[in-house]
């Protein structure tokens, strides 16, 4: 049967039909729905993992178990899985495990835009890169078949423009790979150094009958057409932008496996053409390769090293095709994104604003509060960044910046990294303030559950941390709770923990407005007799909340009756009808 499938789906269709038992991953867009998707087939076991690292180690162990495995993260989460990745390149496999891994050209959602095949380059791993939704089908079924040959793990490399656009799949049956049984081989999977050292010409062996796989398999192929003038070696969305720019004329070489890749078959083709342009996005990968090679190529010195491409761009730079545009005249506003009306985290942001508290940020939808007109959040690196920084930050400055900074991260953020932070400042004791935003979910990913939730993937109950008992236990003696809806209690306890000679924990507690299970309350009106235009309420940025004729309104069909907005008002504007 065929079906129109985004890419996403498509890999996890891949994963259930190979015989995929098990898949662990941490939620991460442009990934996210790979998991998701495949966690509709009851025959996978799936779940969401605290962090990328256990994600990863818990696919191994299925896969040592004997039972084909995966897990799946973005190309951010790699670097949390870096530590048991290189190792397991070392050790091997027993059942197949394929690492789904899912790069964002262009940061439409990441904090940087880092090159993943870099990472199989360092690895010593292969890593296939489907093109359309039915190279994701067949990559992720292709991928266990290598990985149990070759006994590695196997990345299958996908991309924002690949996960989230559709295309048609032919659909096939699932077919159960059998159970390999598990058998003690201690100098293979204890990667001591007097058993790692053995491992390593393993790797590179392993490696070298890669290549000449490469050389042989139709992953890579020749589309040979009537121009021979330029030959394009190209792979994933770069091959598309290629065709619909060069025709079905164009002589292109597909890759789509890009790590090995092939040597011989690069040179035989370059050798049938006039000219050779490497298209890729992101890092010379391929065009570095093809000039080791010997080969003068067209790549880097045209197309930009930054971003995702398009069509237009390719068109542009290597066709000098200037598409036509049509300019609007008109001054259109800025529209900053800003936190969703009724944000539990509003409230605390505004706190933190209004006594110019320097806020150390993380990774989530927060992060938004680093824009107008709250500007609070100052730093940004990665997942659990801000409770270690706060800590060498405090150290740094001492009594300087310990009243007047403090972490913020969200409840999900502080599972995933943010406890050995908090560890260290237990330990190390650092007199700092962090702030968990307990929103009830994984909110910047699409709503996942996590393990301060009590649900599973699919919803069910499921064990269920207790943060403050956590915090309490890892040394923290100050944990306090409050509603960041509660603007006064909200700011007691800020004030309050700043104050204090010791670490200390504040959990803002408020489920995510967005979420189906929360209850909204009727909207707020104003009242534009009691409005004295002061404009108080536009510094929370609710984009409920607009500016006309010198008085504040509410759009009743975004509010969700917070009450935030009625507790900065010292004139009784805002009033629920």
């Amino acid at each position: 049967m065929k079906k129109l499938m985004l890419g996403n789906a498509a890999a996890a269709r891949g994963l259930y039909e190979a015989g995929c038992c098990l898949i662990s991953s941490y939620p991460g867009t442009p990934s996210t729905e790979i998991t998701e998707q495949a966690a509709q087939y009851p025959e996978i076991y799936c779940e969401w993992a605290p962090n990328e690292k256990v994600a990863m180690e818990v696919a191994f162990g299925a896969a040592l178990a004997g039972k084909r495995s995966a897990c799946v993260m973005k190309h951010v989460g790699v670097n949390v899985a870096a530590d048991p990745l290189f190792t397991i390149s070392y050790t091997g496999i027993n059942a197949g495990m394929v690492i789904c891994v899912a790069d964002d050209a262009g940061m439409h959602s990441s904090q940087n835009e880092q090159d993943s095949r870099r990472y199989a380059i360092a690895a010593k791993l292969p890593m296939l890169e489907p093109a359309d939704s039915q190279e994701a089908c067949r990559f992720a079924k292709l991928a266990f078949e290598l990985s149990e040959e070759y006994d590695t793990p196997v990345f299958l490399k996908m991309c924002t423009r690949i996960s989230h656009s559709q295309s048609i799949v032919e659909m096939g049956e699932r077919q159960e790979a059998p159970i390999r049984p598990y058998e003690k081989d201690i100098p293979k999977y204890v990667m001591v150094p007097g058993n790692a050292r053995p491992r390593h010409p393993i790797v590179e062996e392993r490696t070298r009958k890669l290549m000449a796989f490469a050389e042989t398999t139709d992953l890579n192929r020749e589309e040979m057409g009537e121009d021979t003038s330029v030959g394009i070696i190209t792979s994933s969305t770069s091959y598309q932008y290629a065709r619909e720019v060069f025709g079905e004329k164009a002589s292109i070489l597909k890759l789509g496996l890009v790590n090995p890749l092939p040597r011989q078959k690069i040179l035989d083709f370059a050798a049938k053409v006039d000219k050779v342009i490497v298209l890729e996005e992101l890092d010379p990968v391929i065009e570095d390769h093809c000039r080791a090679l010997g080969l003068e190529v067209t790549g880097k010195d045209k197309m930009p090293l930054v971003g995702e491409f398009a069509q237009g761009m390719v068109a542009e730079k290597l066709r000098g095709q200037e598409k036509p545009w049509v300019s609007l005249d008109e001054a259109v506003p800025g529209r900053p994104p800003v936190l969703c009306a009724g944000c539990p985290h509003r409230g605390l942001f505004y706190t933190l604003a209004k006594h110019k508290v320097t806020v150390l940020g993380d990774i989530g939808c927060y992060t938004l509060a680093a824009y107008e007109p709250l500007y609070a959040i100052e730093t940004c690196e990665c997942m659990g960044a801000s409770v270690s920084s706060i800590h060498g930050f405090n150290k740094a400055l001492g009594q300087e910046s310990e009243g007047k900074t403090v972490a913020v991260l969200g409840d999900s953020t502080f599972m995933h990294s943010g406890m050995t932070g908090l560890a260290n400042i237990a330990y190390n004791q650092s007199n700092s303030t962090v702030i968990i935003l307990d929103n009830s979910t994984t909110g910047m990913t699409g709503h996942q559950q996590n393990p301060t939730t009590g649900k599973n993937l699919r919803g069910d109950p499921a064990g269920k941390i207790d943060l403050e008992t956590l915090c309490r236990a890892m040394g923290i003696r100050r944990v306090r709770v409050v509603d960041p809806y509660d603007l006064k209690a909200t700011e007691e306890a800020v004030v309050e923990e700043l104050a204090a000679q010791e670490p200390s924990v504040i959990i803002t507690r408020r489920p995510c407005a967005l979420l189906k299970s929360v209850e909204k309350h009727p909207p707020v009106a104003v009242d534009p007799e009691k409005c004295k235009g002061c404009k108080l309420c536009m510094r929370i940025g609710c984009p409920a909340i607009s500016w006309k004729e010198k008085k504040a309104v509410v759009d009743p069909t975004q509010c969700v009756g917070c009450g935030v907005c009625e507790q900065m008002c010292s004139f009784d504007a805002f009033l629920h009808p």
